[in-house]
């Protein structure tokens, strides 16, 4: 990005202060918070210009990592270069990060007591239900409408999202070479590179109760490498990161089993900010405070240097359709992945006819009512929970 001669027209204060209250407050997901960015910085308060916007955004859907996160750095970095992308990518991450923390060592306190349980009982389904819906739109939006015309249109990516959601269902992991290597194939048959297209080419006691700094060096190790792959590998937003973390924590690593894996996704959906902040929730629970921080600094270390490194460069090279190309490969990838993760999920979440009515109910609900969002289906979903499990027991 060239240096902007224009002056600000608001304080490095001002817009921290901006992404600040948007983390404790900005619910509804990676959508939701993008656009909310593009409605007070853009239109409202005009701190932003539609270009600066643009480029932030397309930024932030090529590079791996969280999108809204990714486009807040951006934006703090348009005008206040890499102080104001890093003070503002801590405001809009810091308070969803503590309010995990918080859940993670309540939900050590009182994981086993049946009230807990009934509520993630209801809950568990509805994600189910949400992560389905989130996997349908997402496929809408990185590959194409599912009908025939486009389809028939867009087939070699349709291609990468079947075989990438069929090797996760089957295997259940993600497979990151894979998302490679459909990046490069749509890119050489798209838009190859100029040059290949010629031939020639120690706990107090009270913390201990609560798990708050109970780790080994060892497991912490594991953490920082696994989520700094989740936060340099994965292409998407929001929910793209699960089949990833799906695979290491409770298929590779064995930290958590399914319940508590699904019970860290309906963490970060009834929590504001990112989504993918529940790596600081599932870091908790494996090793206190300490696993919090590393998987949190782990995954939001590559998504903030991905953005602030190739920042100045973007607007001369962000549009080169042969770097378009290689990403709309591996998202192709990376959706089909999600699409298979959904049903590893609910195959191992689904256990009776309630939670299934759960799940279907929560995907007719957002598919045909604009207006409810998901913190309010988890907050019904776990109501409903507590009532199944007192009318059953």
């Amino acid at each position: 990005m060239e240096e902007t001669s224009v002056k600000p027209v608001y304080t490095l204060r001002q817009i921290i202060l901006y992404f600040l209250k948007l983390g404790y407050a900005g619910f509804g997901g990676p959508v939701a918070l993008v656009g909310y960015m593009y409605r007070d910085l853009v239109e409202e308060r005009k701190w932003i210009t539609e270009e600066e916007y643009k480029d932030g955004l397309a930024l932030a859907q090529l590079a791996p990592g969280p999108l809204a996160a990714q486009l807040g750095i951006y934006l703090g970095y348009v005008h206040y270069r890499v102080l104001g992308a890093t003070l503002c990518g801590l405001a809009f991450v810091l308070p969803s990060f503590f309010m995990v923390v918080a859940i993670g060592i309540a939900y050590k306190l009182f994981g086993g007591l049946p009230w807990m349980q009934a509520i993630f009982y209801g809950v568990g389904a509805a994600v189910v239900g949400i992560i389905a819906i989130s996997s349908y739109k997402l496929t809408e939006k990185s590959i194409s409408k599912v009908n025939i015309k486009s389809i028939t249109e867009k087939w070699m990516l349709w291609i990468f999202f079947l075989l990438a959601a069929i090797v996760t269902i089957v295997t259940e992991q993600e497979q990151v070479l894979l998302f490679v290597a459909a990046g490069l194939l749509y890119m050489f048959v798209k838009a190859p590179p100029k040059g290949l297209r010629k031939p020639s080419v120690a706990n107090s006691v009270f913390l201990a109760g609560i798990g708050f700094w109970q780790f080994e060096l060892n497991t912490l190790g594991q953490i920082a490498w696994f989520f700094t792959k989740a936060g340099a590998f994965v292409f998407g937003s929001g929910l793209a990161i699960v089949p990833f973390l799906h695979s290491g924590v409770v298929t590779e690593y064995q930290w958590l089993n399914e319940h508590e894996f699904i019970d860290a996704v309906a963490v970060a959906m009834i929590t504001p900010g990112p989504v993918v902040i529940t790596v600081g929730f599932i870091g908790y629970l494996v090793a206190g405070f300490p696993g919090a921080a590393v998987a949190a600094l782990a995954t939001f270390l590559p998504c903030y240097l991905f953005t602030v490194l190739p920042a100045p460069y973007f607007k001369k090279y962000g549009k080169h359709p042969s770097i378009k190309a290689f990403v709309d490969g591996i998202t192709a990838a990376v959706v089909g992945a999600l699409a298979g993760s959904v049903i590893v999920i609910a195959i191992r979440t689904i256990k009776d006819i309630p939670t299934a009515l759960i799940a279907i109910i929560t995907i007719v609900i957002l598919l045909k009512i604009k207006k409810v969002k998901e913190p309010q289906v988890i907050l019904v979903a776990a109501i409903i929970g507590l009532i199944l499990k007192l009318l059953l027991s």
